[in-house]
């Protein structure tokens, strides 16, 4: 964290930028107050990259256009009824909101907007006192009502007010919590703990959009067990993400096996790891965190709990936990109103990530290979990731056996794509080309002989336009004979 006087030199650089110093003067013109406030101001104490710039104003939504027009390159509603308009100056985009006062009714998903007067008002109802600091402008002087800066040295996240007014008024920061746990690495104050254990089921008014964009925040944290641990220490996973606490499985003296919540935990924390690594060795930069693989790890085992069975002997097992948890992913995922695309490839990836098990006892074939390459499709980078991070076992002698056998995987994979261009694997004949050879219309068999060939292809690698001609007439004949 940046010393005090350094944030704040940060700051007044920051806001003495002459578009931002024109802006504030023609608020301050029109008779208007105007105040840099929240995440950009937290974020210079922090020493993190400042990017779009927040503003509260005593303006009302129509003042701030009359206002911002004439000295903005672009100005757009982002949410008139809630007070915001942003704006572009030069190459900063800004966002500027009239003081308010947002709270939910007992029964509503949508807050009810109520704009305020005081800059020190507006602050009052934010939802930590880490995001309620602000600087006047065009004064540059700090303004902090509620402690924020000495939380923020104390590593400390607290409410403005008491922690059940705050999550009263808009039951989402219940969920921010736990994001800011993890993405600012801070201490959670034990009265807002307790607080969203008590209100956890007031998080069934917000919707289902507003929930899933909470919680891929936290995904995409560079560290979010801190704050996915929160969320199910207070109980808030039970009402958001209910197959997280549930993969808290019994573990009793005569049934020993993983603990599957840590484990997975665990295997989320070893997929950022591999992915900002391979990713940094593959185009040596830093790439977006991947959302699909984060959830790919988090949910891999949620069809464990409806899988066990303990066998004589007290063995425990989970058959089919891989088909059972893509099922019950993609129920979530939907319920959450994630993207279908997303919601393919994080339920297929958990459908795949057991078929790499048992290659270092049976090394696969060449067919096996291409097989794996085929099934995984577009996600073989993704699944290479989440086997290698489902390793998680304390017997150094074994994970380095696994690890061994998957490089050697990965190994046969890039050399058979060599050989054979295996991203793109196609029967040797396309479908005009059968209905040719076979004096056939399109239809039904043209679909069943491309399948035949596919399956040659897999199995004996490329054969050649006149082999693979061979074969399919044989096969028709044989096909034909049998009918």
């Amino acid at each position: 964290m940046e010393s005090v006087a350094a944030a704040v030199t940060r700051l007044q650089t920051l806001a003495s930028d002459p578009a931002i110093l024109a802006l504030a003067e023609r608020f301050q013109s029109a008779g208007h107050e105007l105040a840099l406030v929240g995440g950009p101001v937290r974020d210079a104490f922090l020493g993190r990259p400042v990017n779009d710039l927040d503003f509260a104003t005593s303006a009302r939504p129509d003042d701030i256009v009359r206002i911002v027009g004439p000295v903005a390159d672009a100005h757009w509603d982002i949410g008139r009824a809630f007070g915001t308009i942003g704006a572009r100056l030069g190459g900063t985009t800004v966002e500027i909101t009239t003081y308010r006062s947002d709270a939910y009714g007992a029964d509503s998903r949508k807050p009810e907007v109520a704009f305020g007067d005081t800059l020190e008002g507006d602050l009052g109802r934010r939802d930590f006192t880490i995001n309620a600091m602000a600087l006047r402008l065009p004064e540059l002087t700090l303004v902090d009502p509620t402690g924020g800066l000495e939380h923020l040295l104390e590593h400390r996240l607290a409410t403005p007010g008491t922690a059940e007014s705050s999550f009263g008024d808009d039951p989402l920061r219940m969920l921010r919590a736990a994001r800011f746990a993890a993405q600012l690495e801070v201490d959670v104050d034990d009265a807002v703990v307790v607080a969203m254990h008590s209100m956890r089921e007031r998080l069934q008014i917000i919707s289902a959009e507003r929930v899933r964009d909470e919680l891929t925040k936290l995904l995409l944290t560079a560290a979010p067990r801190r704050g996915l641990e929160l969320l199910v220490a207070t109980g808030i996973a039970e009402v958001v993400l209910p197959e997280l606490p549930a993969l808290r499985l019994e573990v009793d003296e005569h049934a020993h096996h993983k603990d599957v919540y840590e484990h997975s935990l665990t295997v989320l924390d070893q997929a950022i790891e591999l992915e900002g690594a391979r990713a940094g060795a593959t185009t040596g930069s830093v790439t977006p965190p991947d959302l699909v693989l984060r959830l790919s790890a988090l949910l891999h085992d949620i069809g464990k709990p409806a899988t066990k069975r303990v066998e004589s002997g007290g063995v425990v097992t989970f058959h089919h936990h891989d088909v059972v948890g893509a099922k019950l992913a993609r129920k979530r995922l939907t319920a959450l109103r994630f993207d279908n695309d997303t919601i393919k490839r994080v339920s297929r990836l958990i459908e795949l990530h057991l078929r790499f098990f048992g290659y270092s006892d049976a090394p696969w074939t060449d067919s096996g290979v291409r097989r794996y390459v085929r099934d995984a499709e577009d996600e073989l980078e993704r699944l290479h990731i989440l086997t290698r991070a489902d390793v998680t076992t304390r017997n150094r002698r074994k994970a380095a056996r696994l690890r061994g056998a998957y490089d050697e995987l990965e190994k046969r994979i890039a050399r058979l794509a060599e050989q054979e261009e295996l991203a793109a694997i196609r029967p040797d004949l396309d479908g005009e080309r059968i209905m040719a050879v076979l004096d056939v219309p399109p239809g039904p068999l043209v679909g069943e002989a491309y399948r035949f060939l596919l399956e040659l292809r897999l199995d004996e690698g490329p054969l050649g336009e006149e082999e693979a001609e061979r074969r399919l007439r044989r096969w028709f004949e044989s096909r034909e004979a049998s009918d």
